[in-house]
């Protein structure tokens, strides 16, 4: 083969030659300075076929992108991904506030001062004991009295009694008609108290609905670029709007997590140093903003019609349980004197001192992962376990990562954040994904891991969230499965405090949204739940995306629990 390929080339004529070495290194020129983005595709042990993007800078400025549309992974997670938007579907609401003129639409949205609660008799008529349910029939009017005819209104319930530290929240059951029904186990003997909040009007989430899927980059996200003297700032995010700019491409390799930047004018994609919350950029009209009033219809209580608390007697001899058949679920658990109580599962112990907590947590690696909501377990232990020494530099404190040990009881406690989309100020070489970190932790029995993502990815399409969670899926199952020893907890999301520019970007109907999926993606596998939703909402404390300390006490016992059963 190769003599003809010589005879050949001794008959080419000199010209033909330099022509021919010539084009063969400009071919060899423009492989090298290719700038577009190459696509590979690999399989996977368990034959799944990603994606995976290699290069840094779009070839085409001008190349036009699906806005935020991602392809599932694989058939099987895509019919996954289709199950548990199904799932999570919302009732829709009549277009009020387009298709009427503005102050008629709004009177007809759901008012909570208009709005009321009954409770109903039991089957014992008016006694309940201990172990019985209690039913609420909740009617939600409009801004005129008239009874609402659809549903779509996002609901709290709880029961509790201050004086005894008891509380547990309602299940609610829409009915797709203006009414909807809490039902409530009773769960301790004495006076129990029924609160009812008007979280978000059927309108309101229309609104809500809408803003995800035509603005999910109203979170503005930036990336600070520098090279010597010369710095740029660019805007960055899961899904970037079509320009005639090129796009810094920054998706990972390992998990296909997507992330791109517009490219600085002057420096290089790979001059990258910092990433940072750059603000908001939301757009709503002005009669949709007082969908979102405070104290007027977002997150307000509602009266009683009739008495609004009932007496529980002791549980009865023989007494046989009597549960209602208009819900499905019953509640994880319940406070009672301010402890969290487990229904079924691991029992709650209480870690009350320094000391319990450093022997359950004696010769133990606990990996924090996630967002703040899992860092203010890091600041908790901090502060209570008096040897246990911070490790982390001062400048680094709020993003991490964090690191803490305590040598006499060989303690070590860590935490890192979750990889973008991360609403932190934080340098770009320590973001990292969740997945890629479990797949180079070795694991074992003394190894406890903690996860908690959700608050960041509330502005996105689902879709993201859900992406994000079979990436983490997939990277927990192979740890459990090289490490059957180890100890994966999840923290769920919970309810917070809510201002007009807080909803519209990190509202409860997206936490309520995510924490359903984030609950059905792992299921199934051998992880422990932290319900931080009702641990949150059964307190008596305001609702807060960060939980006061007695509620992240609550949280430790019950992660303490699991470890230290």
């Amino acid at each position: 083969m190769k003599h003809g390929l010589f005879r050949r080339l001794k008959h080419c004529t000199c010209t033909n030659c330099i022509f021919i070495f010539l084009s063969f290194l400009v071919l060899l020129s423009m492989l090298f300075r290719m700038d577009w983005v190459n696509v590979t595709w690999f399989e996977v042990e368990n034959k799944q076929t990603f994606t995976t993007i290699m290069s840094t800078v779009s070839a085409d400025p001008y190349m036009k992108h699906d806005f935020c549309y991602f392809h599932p992974w694989s058939p099987k997670e895509a019919f996954e991904q289709a199950l548990l938007l199904d799932s999570i579907a919302w009732p829709e609401t009549p277009n009020l506030l387009s298709s009427l003129p503005q102050i008629t639409g709004l009177i007809q949205s759901s008012d909570p001062a208009h709005s009321t609660f009954t409770i109903l008799p039991g089957r014992k008529g008016w006694e309940w004991h201990i172990g019985d349910e209690l039913e609420v029939v909740i009617k939600i009017n409009d801004f005129l009295g008239y009874p609402k005819e659809f549903g779509g209104d996002l609901l709290f319930a709880r029961l509790h009694n201050p004086f005894l530290g008891a509380g547990v929240a309602g299940q609610v059951v829409d009915h797709l008609n203006g009414t909807y029904s809490a039902v409530f186990s009773l769960l301790w003997e004495g006076n129990a108290y029924v609160e009812v909040i008007l979280v978000h009007s059927s309108e309101a989430i229309s609104v809500l609905h809408r803003l995800t899927m035509e603005q999910h980059d109203r979170v503005v996200f930036q990336s600070f670029f520098r090279s010597g003297l010369v710095h740029e700032i660019t805007t960055c995010n899961v899904c970037l709007r079509a320009t005639e700019q090129p796009v810094c491409n920054y998706t990972d390799i390992h998990t296909g997590e997507p992330w791109f930047c517009y490219k600085p004018k002057t420096l290089s994609c790979n001059d990258r140093l910092f990433h940072r919350k750059g603000g908001y950029k939301h757009k709503i009209k002005i009669n949709e903003e007082k969908l979102f009033q405070e104290g007027v219809n977002l997150k307000v209580y509602l009266s009683a019609s009739g008495p609004s608390s009932i007496s529980v007697l002791p549980k009865m001899t023989g007494q046989p349980l009597i549960k209602t058949n208009i819900v499905t679920s019953r509640p994880s658990g319940y406070y009672y004197l301010g402890a969290w109580q487990a229904l079924g599962g691991t029992k709650v112990n209480q870690f009350n001192t320094p000391s319990a907590i450093s022997q359950c947590l004696k010769r133990k690696k606990l990996h924090l992962y996630g967002d703040s909501t899992v860092r203010q377990w890091f600041e908790y232990l901090q502060e209570v376990l008096p040897d246990l020494r911070i490790y982390t530099p001062y400048h680094i404190k709020h993003p991490g990562p964090l690191m803490a040990m305590d040598d006499v009881n060989n303690i070590l406690v860590t935490y890192r954040c979750h990889g973008p989309p991360i609403r932190f100020h934080v340098p770009t070489s320590e973001m990292r994904y969740i997945a890629n970190e479990l797949d180079h932790l070795t694991g074992g029995n003394n190894t406890v891991v903690v996860i908690s993502v959700w608050s960041h990815f509330s502005s996105f399409p689902v879709e993201v969230y859900i992406r994000r969670l079979q990436n983490i899926r997939r990277a927990v199952v192979q740890l459990l499965s090289r490490a059957p020893g180890t100890l994966v907890a999840i923290r769920t999301a919970n309810p917070k405090a809510l201002t007009l520019n807080e909803t519209l970007i990190n509202s409860d109907w997206y936490s309520l949204q995510r924490d359903k999926v984030l609950r059905a993606v792992f299921k199934g596998v051998k992880v422990y739940l932290v319900d931080a939703w009702e641990m949150v909402m059964a307190h008596n404390l305001p609702h807060s995306l960060h939980p006061q300390p007695p509620i992240i006490k609550n949280m430790i016992d019950v992660l303490l629990s699991y470890i230290c059963p």
